[in-house]
């Protein structure tokens, strides 16, 4: 489960369909919601994507050493097989 982690806003449609792209693909994930955060908390963690992904765009998905900014089924399948999880 730490292997993979989503970055995401709970409003957010495409941020769905990634989640249910993983979800189907059978693969565990650790989902962060932005929007539901509050303070430094909240600071931190745009930090953290900021660092990732300088657009801070959702979702943003971290698979151990590669970043998918954006709901791509082929660069997420390509990031899973990469990293040796699919």
């Amino acid at each position: 489960m730490d292997d993979i982690k989503v970055y995401a806003l709970s409003t957010c449609i495409h941020c769905r369909n990634a989640k249910k792209y993983l979800d189907e693909c059978g693969v565990k994930y650790n989902c962060v919601h932005v929007d539901e955060l509050s303070g430094d908390e909240r600071k931190e963690i745009v930090q953290q994507i900021k660092d990732l992904n300088p657009a801070v765009s959702f979702p943003t998905i971290v698979i151990k050493d590669t970043v998918v900014v954006g709901y791509h089924k082929d660069k997420i399948d390509k990031a899973l097989e990469k990293e040796g999880i699919k």
